[in-house]
């Protein structure tokens, strides 16, 4: 019996921990994290201000939190294994450029939080620049798994990669141009395949 009230306790902390996220993180798209309280997020999410605290402690711990379901929400590590597992170079290039563009279209107000919370304490600089260790590791062994097919040397190409994926390209040309994401996927796609393949 204790354990099922256990299990309930401690679903009910999970769901107030995702309430709490979801709440911060449309706060911080509209107002920004350094101008975003503890409080105001308490407010957002209909809970006390100690129940956030209680919850996560900091707003980095929140922020954590809504990377990883953003990441779980893009379905992000099962599409990087699908690309990785694809043995036809041209293809696999296709698959990349899908899962990034899957990744921005997921939660591009996300990849804007994390610019935006660069300005702010040693701790959340360490946290954004692990999280985008782990987007550039999986990008950067996508592109090793083309090695023997390249056209160029491949610290080269992994650096294309990631050009195209920064922030600011899919910014100009999807919310400030206007295409759509299918456009934005293909000129990836097709950019990869004429700088990368022999």
């Amino acid at each position: 019996m204790a354990e099922s009230v256990k299990t309930y306790r401690q679903e009910q902390a999970e769901l107030t921990r995702v309430r709490i996220a979801e709440a911060a993180r449309k706060l911080f798209a509209d107002a920004g994290y350094g101008a975003t309280s503890i409080d105001a997020i308490a407010k957002e999410a209909g809970v006390a201000t100690r129940t956030v605290y209680s919850a996560f402690g900091t707003k980095r711990e929140i922020l954590s939190l809504i990377c990883d379901r953003w990441l779980e929400q893009a379905g992000a590590r099962q599409l990087a294994g699908e690309v990785l597992q694809e043995t036809d170079p041209a293809a696999k290039l296709r698959k990349a450029a899908h899962w990034l563009t899957n990744l921005y279209s997921a939660g591009f107000d996300v990849v804007l939080i994390f610019e935006a919370a660069t300005d702010e304490s040693a701790e959340t600089r360490a946290l954004l620049r692990a999280k985008l260790a782990g987007r550039n590791e999986v990008m950067d062994a996508i592109i090793a798994s083309l090695e023997s097919s390249l056209a160029i040397p491949l610290k080269q190409a992994q650096a294309v990669y990631r050009a195209l994926a920064a922030p600011g390209v899919y910014r100009e040309l999807v919310d400030e141009s206007g295409w759509t994401e299918a456009e934005f996927e293909q000129w990836v796609s097709e950019s990869l395949q004429r700088q990368l393949l022999a």
